[in-house]
């Protein structure tokens, strides 16, 4: 009896009796499921943040380079343009500068031979003024031409040179009938020739007018006035 009586704690020790509350506990536990709730979606949040970032990342560095390659692209495309452009006028500087060249030098050219021409006329004017037989080889020259079968030939002259020349050429040419006759109108230095119905142009215009023109150039013989 004395052990059963001392498990029970009589009124009269009990003082104040408070009842268990398992509002402490319950909060608790709200509390941690909400940290862990919260934590959770802060990693979601951060792995979201993350995932965005990599995209963004992502399409960014494609971006860029797409980016980066469109504008290769179009400076590719601008040089190439522009390098044509280039290409297409130095080509026509060049054809142009070739044509310019080429103008001087024919320019060049034809002064030179006109400068020729004109020392050759002075020579000229001076050898027939200088030497009465200059015209001597033009005749020998001339009746080579022809085919003398009659073997007569009519030599027209100025009358200077026939007056010069008249001895000679029957000394010359004494195997042919030659007639000489003095002519005004054909100038010192020149002659006509007539054989046979042939006739030989030998006067120094129509000589000067050929040599000139095989040069590629116009040039008319002006009759000297100290040969005449």
């Amino acid at each position: 009896m004395s052990r059963n009586q001392n498990r029970f704690v009589s009124g009269e020790d009990i003082g104040t009796v408070t009842d268990w509350n398992f509002a402490a506990v319950d909060q608790s536990s709200i509390r941690f499921a909400a940290k862990l709730r919260a934590q959770e979606l802060a990693e979601e949040a951060a792995k979201s943040n993350e995932a965005k970032q990599i995209g963004f990342s992502e399409g960014y560095a494609q971006g860029h380079a797409q980016a980066t390659l469109e504008g290769e692209r179009k400076i590719q495309q601008f040089i190439a343009s522009q390098g044509q452009d280039a290409a297409k006028r130095f080509g026509e500087l060049i054809a142009t500068a070739q044509a310019q060249i080429a103008e001087s030098e024919q320019t060049i050219a034809k002064g030179v031979l006109e400068l020729a021409c004109e020392l050759a006329r002075q020579v000229l004017r001076h050898e027939l003024a200088s030497n009465p037989n200059a015209l001597q080889p033009v005749i020998r020259e001339a009746l080579g031409m022809l085919a003398v079968d009659s073997k007569a030939a009519l030599i027209r002259l100025h009358p200077t040179d026939l007056d010069i020349l008249a001895e000679v050429l029957r000394q010359e040419f004494s195997y042919l009938s030659l007639t000489l006759m003095a002519d005004t109108t054909i100038t010192r230095g020149g002659c006509v020739i007539e054989s046979a119905g042939a006739v030989v142009d030998a006067t120094l215009q129509r000589r000067w007018t050929r040599v000139v023109a095989s040069l590629g150039l116009e040039s008319s013989w002006e009759v000297p006035e100290d040969v005449d």
